[in-house]
């Protein structure tokens, strides 16, 4: 039933007990602890789920998995938000970023270390990366000077290296900076909507090894820009688990909750919001997947995957604002996982890209 509900590509039978395992994984031992998950001091916790996931095999999946399959695997990860981070599918993304830094790439890819990407800026629209400020000058020994602000910077706290964006003589070019380093400062939290995780991080003066520039010199857009653009397809498979997650939500209640004339579902109105909620899903699932195809089969998925993204996050938001509707006041409260996923789904159209620069983008890529 349940994959016939959620509509067309079916998880393959050779994928879907490694999907059932996941989304058993996070049913059970990650969902009943979000509400701590959320807290700046969850970092013991995550560090212990991660090793119940590596002795289960659950870890790192993205790096042994073909992206067509792993997709499907990636759904159910991120049917809670915190899913990804204590998989260490994360580390897909991380590992491509450190190509030509062997010692690193190893060291990530077993859990060991842990990355934080430092791109946007308090004084600098993070949509227009060529206003970056933070500066990287090269020493008369080879090594680098880094002197900058940046934040929204997920996980810095307890990360042991920093991606940071910077500008250098050759133009923007992208660095790999142990946190560890004199300079290296965490300035504060910054809750997203009751939430933590997200930092604000000050750069004075960091020196930075020659040898830890990522990719060329004044390249640092390509750098990112090749992350950037899988970790947002791997976004959307997320978004679209927890909003099926929502909509189970919502079609228990309707199911289960009495009125004074009958069930809630017998209820044209929550009817309705049900009916609008699985065709959202299902509309977006295939424009999700349609990207990942071509992705995989490593085509040009620019307007694909920027029609995917905006889908994704409205309907993420669409989905859990209808569940939280049908709830009522519970909807609202600690009882049930929908404020968490509203809030996602309100990020959701930030994240990434806000929703204006990929349609202004998709729209100019149609019109040429």
């Amino acid at each position: 039933m349940r994959e016939q509900m959620w509509g067309a590509p079916a998880c393959p039978p050779h994928v879907r007990d490694l999907r059932d395992s996941v989304a058993g994984f996070i049913a059970e031992r990650v969902v009943p602890h979000e509400a701590a998950l959320d807290s700046s001091a969850s970092h013991p916790l995550v560090e212990r789920l991660r090793g119940e996931a590596r002795a289960e095999g659950l870890w790192g999946l993205s790096l042994g998995l073909p992206l067509a399959d792993y997709a499907h695997v990636a759904v159910a990860e991120g049917a809670s938000d915190h899913g990804p981070a204590i998989l260490g599918s994360t580390v897909l993304l991380d590992v491509g970023t450190l190509a030509g830094h062997d010692r690193y790439r190893s060291l990530v890819a077993d859990g060991e270390l842990s990355l934080c990407n430092a791109m946007t800026e308090p004084d600098s629209p993070g949509s227009d990366p060529a206003l970056t400020r933070t500066r990287a000058c090269r020493e008369a020994d080879g090594s680098w000077t880094v002197h900058g602000r940046k934040w929204f910077v997920s996980g810095a706290a307890h990360a042991d290296l920093a991606v940071v964006l910077a500008r250098t003589s050759a133009g923007l070019s992208t660095l790999l900076v142990p946190t560890s380093s004199p300079g290296f400062r965490v300035v504060r939290e910054l809750p997203v909507l009751g939430a933590g995780g997200q930092w604000e991080i000050a750069l004075d003066g960091v020196r930075v090894p020659a040898d830890h520039l990522l990719g060329e010199e004044g390249q640092g857009l390509r750098v990112v820009g090749e992350r950037v653009r899988l970790g947002r397809l791997l976004r959307c498979l997320r978004w679209l688990g927890q909003a099926q997650r929502a909509f189970t939500l919502m079609r228990e209640r309707a199911g289960t909750r009495a009125t004074s004339t009958g069930r809630l579902g017998d209820l044209q109105l929550v009817q309705s919001l049900i009916f609008e909620a699985l065709l959202a899903i299902r509309t977006t699932r295939a424009l999700i997947f349609e990207a990942v195809a071509l992705v995989a089969a490593d085509q040009d998925a620019r307007i694909e995957t920027g029609l995917a993204k905006v889908a994704a996050a409205r309907m993420l938001q669409q989905v859990t604002d209808a569940a939280i509707q049908v709830h009522g006041a519970a909807g609202l409260g600690p009882d049930t996982a929908l404020p968490a996923l509203f809030r996602t789904g309100r990020m959701a159209r930030i994240l990434d890209g806000p929703d204006e620069l990929h349609i202004s983008d998709v729209a100019r890529r149609v019109l040429r």
